[in-house]
């Protein structure tokens, strides 16, 4: 496993060690031992995601409060995915900057996302299977976000306006000058 450094402190981009032959290919996605010893983060999850969406869904950009904050280590299993994590973390020197990661089946890449970010995709092929791995349990009271469009971020989802697929709820979510802390 390749580690690769965002800019975004301990917001990581993994690339696995693809073994491949005429039978098709072998990767190990997540190894406990591995990751903390090339990290020094914990890779303690106890929660695993997976979601399913069409051309031009965003989701997000999300993430927990409190006790029940949550890193995440996300891949696609299926299409590509325009992944984006922004630092929400008080005091960091990055608060408020983002990265942007095109994550396919096809790379293999996954974005480990530390606490303290907000998280969201675009879906930029037909459909994509998305998977991630938490740290921390769901818990619905300590849901947060920040509004996919926000002036301020000005994130390009590279999904042309009248192509865009957004829930109700993400779109009842608010500005990031508005954002309390997480």
């Amino acid at each position: 496993m390749e580690i690769e450094q965002t800019g975004l402190k301990d917001c990581l981009i993994i690339k696995p060690r693809v073994f491949e032959d005429p039978r098709g290919y072998f990767f190990e996605s997540f190894n406990q031992y591995t990751f903390e010893e090339k990290t020094g983060l914990s890779g303690r999850f106890v929660q695993d995601n997976q979601s399913y969406s069409s051309y031009g869904v965003i989701r997000g950009l999300h993430a927990q409060t409190g006790e029940f904050a949550q890193a995440k280590l996300v891949r696609v299993t299926k299409g590509e995915v325009l992944d984006v994590a922004v630092d929400v973390r008080p005091g960091s020197p990055t608060y408020g900057k983002y990265i942007a990661v095109r994550l396919s089946a096809e790379n293999k890449l996954q974005l480990y996302i530390p606490r303290g970010f907000v998280h969201g995709f675009s879906v930029l092929s037909e459909t994509a299977e998305f998977l991630y791995k938490c740290d921390n349990f769901f818990n619905k009271a300590s849901e947060t976000g920040v509004i996919y469009n926000d002036k301020d971020l000005n994130i390009d989802w590279l999904i042309p306006e009248k192509d865009q697929a957004i829930s109700d709820k993400d779109l009842l979510l608010k500005p990031f000058a508005e954002l309390q802390h997480i």
